[in-house]
């Protein structure tokens, strides 16, 4: 188990899943009735425990269906000639910066969910070239710790055209250089090791994919 996030967070996630999955394959009324009480104590639990609204938490548990497994987020790593890489200025988290992305959709494939993503945020056309991180989120120390288990796929992407553009979620679009990143990163998003490990990507191509 990784040592990040406290205990209690860790218990109330695997409660919730338990219960996800469990209500995906009963067929037993009872045990239906069971399952749903553990996702109201875990959503009492990150609650109590984190300062969250107890009906939002219960809520979202409620929304998920099937088999329990991680969420996925996408990331765009895009770098220009002068090998600046490419941020964006977010409308919440206080205005923070991050790489452009966010979550994956269905019917499209990882690379094309990033590649769509740097275009709606930033306004840049990419082409997704390497697949640099697969990192769990909690495993590496991402602030603020959130309900749900998450693994960030980072690609390093080609710049093929387009201009910087805002959008519905982002403020700005801007490069920055390896020596010049932004202090006020959003953390729950993009941590300085990973920029600093996608750079590296960038100067050697035939790095393998890092993961966990």
């Amino acid at each position: 188990m990784n040592g990040t996030e406290p205990e209690w967070l860790l218990w109330a996630r695997e409660i919730q899943a338990t219960a996800q999955s469990g209500l995906a394959f009963t067929r037993d009324p009872y045990d239906r009735e069971r399952y749903e009480a553990l996702t109201a104590l875990a959503a009492r639990m990150m609650a109590r425990c984190g300062g969250a609204d107890e009906t939002a938490l219960l809520d979202a548990f409620r929304a998920e269906a099937g088999y329990a497994t991680p969420k996925v987020d996408v990331r765009g790593a895009v770098f220009d000639a002068e090998n600046r890489i490419l941020m964006v200025r977010e409308l919440v988290d206080g205005g923070r910066w991050t790489l452009p992305g966010g979550w994956a959709d269905v019917n499209q494939t990882a690379s094309e969910c990033a590649v769509r993503e740097v275009r709606e945020e930033t306004g840049f056309v990419v082409r997704a070239s390497k697949l640099a991180l697969v990192h769990d989120r909690a495993r590496q120390n991402h602030r603020p710790a959130g309900p749900h288990s998450i693994y960030k796929l980072f690609f390093l992407c080609e710049l093929l055209g387009g201009e910087a553009a805002g959008s519905l979620e982002t403020a700005e679009a801007r490069f920055f250089g390896r020596h010049e990143l932004p202090a006020d990163l959003s953390t729950g998003r993009t941590l300085p090791h990973q920029l600093e490990r996608l750079f590296a990507h960038r100067a050697d191509p035939s790095l393998p994919t890092e993961f966990d």
